[in-house]
């Protein structure tokens, strides 16, 4: 069974975060969702936290609703009254209600201590272990595609996974672990 998240804004304002998990999503580990009022947030933050210009947060946000048009959760709105967790993140959990969404991946945990039943909020770090420990080869897959993707600065794997540190660091130690053991066939680690 496939997980269906709604990613809260917070998890988008992070590159390398949004980068993991919008490819994770893409090689089928999850089904993502927001809503157009979780994109506009993420949009506003991102350019107002000064790490993009209004150009490219837009260009991001297009691009994002472009490459995941089934992601987007509608009439969500009749759902928000009857949340119960904190009021301003009561639209992001009427958005997982709205979709049946089993989590909701969030950076904030305490906003979300009162949810609907069926629906629990994550931290993105535990969110990318479960995905580890049930999907080990696309998500490692994923990160090695990822990092060989940059290039200002080029990156390792390793890299990537430091720089996902501060986000995630118990899914950076595990992905350490991963790649410490020794590959099949000698192949080198990332």
């Amino acid at each position: 069974m496939t997980i269906v998240a709604v990613l809260d804004a917070n998890v988008l304002f992070p590159m390398y975060l949004r980068d993991t998990l919008l490819r994770l999503a893409r090689t089928g580990c999850f089904r993502l969702h927001w809503s157009n009022r979780i994109l506009d947030e993420m949009t506003r933050n991102l350019v107002s936290g000064h790490r993009m210009t209004r150009e490219g947060a837009d260009r991001l946000e297009a691009k994002m609703r472009a490459t995941f048009p089934e992601a987007m959760v509608l009439d969500w709105e009749r759902f928000e009254a009857g949340m119960t967790n904190d009021s301003k993140d009561r639209h992001v959990a009427a958005a997982a209600a709205a979709i049946e969404a089993s989590v909701i991946v969030t950076r904030n945990i305490k906003d979300f201590k009162s949810l609907p039943s069926g629906i629990s909020a994550v931290t993105p770090d535990a969110f990318l272990i479960s995905l580890l420990e049930s999907h080990p080869e696309e998500v490692t897959d994923a990160l090695e595609t990822q990092s060989r993707g940059y290039r200002r600065p080029p990156a390792t794997t390793m890299e990537l996974a430091g720089w996902l540190a501060e986000t995630a660091p118990e899914f950076v130690a595990r992905i350490a672990e991963y790649f410490a053991q020794p590959k099949a066939l000698g192949s080198p680690a990332p």
